[in-house]
């Protein structure tokens, strides 16, 4: 098996419509595809983020029933010269920037919650390189 990237990632929430404004309109996510009470799923880069309603897909027969809580962490990545205008875009949309980290190799990612309390980071190109 020769694995070339994540292509989807889950998360939890509450409210469909609360996550998709805060993802859609603070974010500027596309949906992809949403279903009330259910789901929301949203387009990041060539990536998927898919959000559920756990109280609603640990109960489901026709998939394999999954859920979660608490606080989850993952990143979003940017390329170097998008990063200071997404901070921006963050702090605009009013949302709390918690923290920002320099690392060893020099570059930047800075962390906020969704309204779930996730914990998402922004992180620029390379980090992982």
């Amino acid at each position: 098996m020769e694995i070339t990237s994540i292509k989807e990632t889950c998360i939890y929430i509450a409210d469909v419509e609360h996550s998709r404004h805060f993802y859609e309109d603070k974010l500027g996510l596309e949906v992809i595809a949403a279903a009330p009470g259910r789901h929301l799923f949203l387009r990041a880069g060539s990536s998927v983020l898919l959000c559920f309603v756990a109280a609603y897909t640990s109960q489901q027969k026709e998939l394999p029933p999954h859920g979660a809580s608490g606080i989850v962490h993952f990143a979003f990545q940017v390329e170097k010269t998008h990063y200071a205008a997404a901070m921006q875009q963050v702090k605009a949309a009013g949302i709390e920037i918690l923290y920002e980290q320099q690392w060893t190799n020099g570059l930047l990612s800075f962390y906020f919650n969704d309204p779930d309390n996730n914990l998402l980071e922004i992180v620029q190109t390379g980090l992982w390189d």
